[in-house]
């Protein structure tokens, strides 16, 4: 890994490249796109099956479009009984967290007879993305779907693309099940968004798509907000260790490489004060690299984005991981719960050596859907309130319009209204 000081200029150079991982700077894909888009609101079910011939080498119909019962009782069949285990020990984790963000709906009576609340109400019917083959991660499915459940959403399908087979990895269906998926279509890409966004003969229009996917889903959620809700455009992954002279080295290469391997693209940055700690960091990651079995991708990620950044301060470290907003940021210090508290812009959060960055991925609760290419600054982790909508109540008793009308009508001719005043207006007459 290349060790560079950590200056304003190295800063600024740094965020330009991570910069360009964002999916919005492959535009060149819009049109194919738009296209698939365009052909499944129009042709529907017959494009959904089309599509997945040509891209998944799978014929499919309406009678083999939906997996099965039998099918799921299949991949529980195959899946190692322990890793089953391990998945509900899991979702009970990820459960358990999110019940805590729930919210009640509310109402404040006044005294003159006013009356204002909010009422909270969840989605219909969401929809979760979930990729196959080598992306294939039952993880998201459990973080996608158990905040869904969590905030009471009526009904959750699901699509993931079939092999060619017309068999879906049985780890994905297993973890649908687990986490509480009413339903579950064989359809990938492009086609399976448009699908879920607008609705076939057999797939039924969602209102919020989430989950992860190469870079034709993701435009495909970009293209379809505003029929649809979605979750976000995600990136690449990222992770970014603050470290200082106290940190192992080890488990900081071991870190920086468990996110450097999920593709070519994936960043993976160490600051330090450390001279010492940095030089050690790319020695073990070196050596890590001699064993781990994604090793081309790991090296291709940390030669493009893979860095680390000599600060001359803590405060420096601090400064630019909160301008970089990474999507996961490890703290490694003598006291990392004193730099967290400084920490303005990350997706989450991981204290302590022991605190290793998969935790968050698989088991201890918090969601790993997070934000990407510094949205941290702006976004939020996949959370409960994603799949709740926020209704304003209010009502006014005769007296308190009454006591409020004239500068309501004021405010209102103010912007030209007349009919706002009026409105108001004609009950006092």
């Amino acid at each position: 890994m290349r060790i560079v000081k950590l200056t304003a200029d190295t800063k600024k150079d740094l965020l330009s490249s991570l910069l360009k991982r964002s999916p919005g700077n492959y535009g060149q894909f819009e049109t194919a796109v738009a296209e698939i888009i365009a052909d499944v609101r129009e042709k529907r079910d017959e494009a959904v099956f089309a599509y997945t011939k040509k891209f998944d080498k799978c014929e499919i119909d309406a009678s083999s479009l939906r997996v099965t019962g039998a099918e799921i009782e299949e991949a529980y069949a195959q899946t190692d009984e322990k890793l089953v285990e391990v998945m509900k020990k899991s979702a009970a984790n990820i459960r358990d967290f999110h019940a805590r963000q729930l919210h009640n709906s509310w109402m404040d009576m006044r005294a003159d007879g006013s009356m204002l609340g909010q009422k909270i109400t969840p989605i219909g019917i969401s929809g979760v993305y979930v990729p196959g083959g080598k992306a294939a991660y039952p993880s998201s499915v459990l973080m996608n779907v158990i905040p869904a459940k969590v905030a009471g959403v009526e009904k959750i399908i699901m699509t993931t693309p079939p092999g060619a087979d017309g068999k879906v990895y049985a780890g994905t269906l297993v973890a649908a099940d687990i986490a509480g998926v009413d339903e579950i279509y064989k359809v990938g890409g492009a086609q399976a968004i448009a699908a879920m966004a607008f609705g076939t003969e057999s797939i039924p229009k969602v209102d919020k798509i989430t989950g992860p996917g190469n870079i034709f889903v993701a435009l495909a959620k970009k293209a379809c907000f505003g029929h649809v809700s979605i979750d976000s455009i995600a990136g690449p992954s990222e992770i970014l260790v603050i470290a200082d002279e106290t940190a192992n080295p080890r488990y900081v290469a071991a870190d920086l490489l468990s996110q450097a391997e999920h593709d070519e693209m994936a960043s993976a940055i160490l600051i330090t004060t450390s001279e010492k700690l940095a030089e050690e960091v790319g020695r073990q990651a070196g050596l890590f690299l001699k064993e781990l079995s994604r090793r081309e991708i790991i090296e291709k990620s940390l030669e493009n984005y893979g860095y680390i950044l000599v600060a001359d301060t803590m405060a420096d470290a601090v400064e630019a991981a909160n301008e970089i907003a990474s999507e996961h940021l490890e703290i490694l210090t003598a006291n990392p719960y004193e730099v967290m508290t400084k920490i303005k812009n990350a997706g989450a959060i991981f204290l302590g050596e022991y605190s290793s960055e998969p935790l968050g991925d698989y088991y201890a609760g918090p969601n790993h859907i997070l934000p990407t290419n510094g949205t941290a600054k702006f976004f939020s982790p996949l959370n409960v309130d994603d799949f709740m909508k926020k209704t304003s109540i209010i009502s006014y008793s005769k007296e308190a319009l009454e006591a409020a009308h004239e500068e309501i009508e004021r405010f209102a001719r103010s912007e030209g209204l007349t009919a706002h005043a009026n409105s108001i207006r004609v009950r006092f007459e």
